[in-house]
């Protein structure tokens, strides 16, 4: 008769050597598969909006001018966008090729992140010249999601905020998924509903269009 075994013990939450532990211990041992489950989702689950950012415009610079000049204005949006992120409120989770990837408590938070990020990209677009212009594309989602600290992150709204930032959205745009939208306080945004159907995926989102209200620092992007 087998023993039940004991599950890993956690060195500190959102750790991914801990759910490698948790993942090795549910494959050998799959009777305890609810149990590690639980623990899973006690130690990485959070309600989170997901803010994706993707530079645009990866092919026809590489092919113009080569890949360090664009790896030069990866590094350029990375600046912009992380003090928008850190400054509303959000946690980079990673940055990967010419994505960037980041957590927030609220849809609002992530949004404002995007628009600032947009922002701040204006701003410097207006003094580099056309071969340098730095432009992005966005993707939001909510709900909850697989959190791995400084590593990852994983989840159906992480999913199809990928696809709405990376596959969909074109040059400024800021998509957002239904839950994102839904989440987001009453009056202060304007969106237009929209369905595309990506990787098999039919999706409803929403097109960020315009604040209902005065933004401290200017005029939103887009307006």
């Amino acid at each position: 008769m087998s023993h039940p075994q004991p599950l890993p013990l956690p060195p500190f939450a959102h750790d991914k050597a801990y759910l490698h532990q948790l993942l090795s211990h549910r494959n050998r041992f799959p009777a305890s598969a609810a149990e590690v489950d639980a623990a899973i989702a006690q130690a990485f689950v959070r309600n989170v909006a997901i803010l994706v950012v993707d530079m645009c415009g990866f092919s026809r610079i590489t092919q113009s001018h080569g890949i360090i000049h664009f790896l030069a204005m990866i590094h350029q949006m990375e600046q912009a966008a992380r003090p928008a992120i850190e400054g509303n409120g959000g946690q980079v989770v990673k940055q990967e090729a010419d994505n960037v990837f980041a957590v927030f408590s609220t849809a609002e938070q992530a949004l404002e992140a995007a628009l600032d990020t947009l922002r701040a990209l204006h701003a410097m677009n207006a003094v580099l010249p056309p071969e340098r212009a730095l432009h992005i594309s966005a993707g939001i989602g909510y709900g909850p999601s697989l959190v791995i600290a400084d590593e990852d992150l994983f989840g159906a709204e992480m999913n199809c905020a990928c696809k709405l930032g990376e596959d969909v959205a074109t040059a400024g745009q800021i998509l957002l998924t239904a839950a994102a939208h839904a989440a987001l306080p009453a009056g202060r945004y304007a969106c237009a509903p929209a369905h595309y159907q990506v990787s098999g995926l039919d999706l409803t989102a929403h097109l960020f269009e315009d604040c209902l209200y005065e933004r401290p620092l200017g005029e939103p992007p887009g307006s």
